[in-house]
């Protein structure tokens, strides 16, 4: 590796819980970037299809000077890291970037992440820089936040805390995000209230301070999980990303065509904590989002198939939603 890098590339870890905004920061922070940089983003999120991955495709090519490698499955910290350190040494070895970004999934442990480069061999090609944490502040009066262990570590690993949709906030969220950050001992961390993901990337330059403030024999945590086979196209059961949460996933075969007019009611309709989707429609290629309760669609260039991720804390009937998603098909003769 030190062949090919012949400095330390600038690196930030972008974290936060589930539905926070994560990928929309990362796509402005790529959208804004200095036109003479290449950019290389390692992202991970839950489960092992890999959405987060695609909406990121248009964003990324030699010409706009952005490349983007997935970690599959699980979280970055699963297996000693290993697909994690497998797929950053490519990244940084075919990109070369001026500057890396690493979007870990909303439910993995971003210290184990960030201790993965307290060694000699990462000390020697990665400059860490800031971590930035996104938190909608309207959740932190809500226990199963406040006292989730994985809110707690994204809090507490953070040197600059991005209040996301803060355009949604409606009395005193700012002020009970304080009253949380001081209770954990985190008072001196810049607090910015952010609209639609809109970081400053001069953010990014500013100097992290996890070293000095944790050690680096956290202990890895093992996903324990095979990764499940890609030939059956319904529902699978993927590794549940922590106690209490069920992960699923489907990939549909890129011939299968879903019409929109009935998928988007039928996604409404999933009563889940989050949901990831690309579908191939009559009407494009379009990425479902749907977080808080809150289904929201933007479209996209291209996709090698359709797919899905869902995660959930309640029983959800996935046979009746497989069912549905395939009366959702158009052209169903590769069924």
């Amino acid at each position: 590796m030190s062949s090919v890098i012949d400095h330390p590339v600038p690196t930030n870890v972008i974290t936060g819980f589930l539905g926070v905004g994560k990928t929309t920061a990362i796509q402005h922070l790529l959208k804004h970037k200095p036109d003479s940089e290449r950019w290389a983003v390692l992202v991970n999120e839950f489960g092992e299809i890999g959405v987060d991955g695609s909406m990121f495709s248009g964003a990324s090519g030699t010409d706009q000077g952005v490349f983007i490698k997935e970690v599959p499955g699980g979280c970055m910290c699963c297996v000693s890291g290993l697909p994690m350190q497998v797929a950053l040494n490519l990244l940084l070895s075919e990109a070369k970037p001026d500057r890396l970004l690493i979007e870990p999934t909303g439910l993995g442990h971003p210290k184990e992440v960030l201790a993965t480069f307290d060694t000699d061999y990462y000390r020697s090609i990665i400059d860490l820089r800031a971590t930035l944490t996104l938190v909608d502040a309207r959740k932190v009066t809500d226990e199963r936040y406040r006292n989730h262990d994985i809110f707690r570590q994204q809090i507490s690993v953070a040197d600059r805390i991005i209040a996301s949709k803060s355009d949604l906030y409606e009395g005193n969220e700012l002020e009970n995000l304080q009253a949380f950050l001081d209770k954990m001992g985190k008072s001196s961390v810049p607090v910015e209230p952010v609209v639609q993901g809109q970081l400053d990337w001069h953010w990014l330059n500013e100097s992290s301070g996890f070293f000095n403030e944790h050690s680096s024999n956290t202990e890895v945590q093992n996903g324990g999980s095979e990764k499940p086979s890609m030939q059956f196209h319904g529902f699978f059961d993927l590794p549940k990303p922590a106690p209490g949460f069920e992960t699923k996933g489907a990939r549909f075969e890129p011939e299968l065509v879903f019409d929109f007019n009935r998928l988007f009611p039928l996604l409404s309709g999933v009563e889940v904590e989050r949901l990831k989707a690309i579908f191939i429609t009559q009407n494009g290629i379009f990425v479902f989002n749907k977080a808080d309760g809150v289904l929201s669609v933007s479209s996209l260039d291209e996709a090698m198939d359709s797919r899905i991720e869902v995660i959930t804390d309640a029983p959800l009937d996935f046979d009746k939603i497989e069912v549905e998603l395939r009366h959702a098909v158009i052209d169903s003769s590769n069924q």
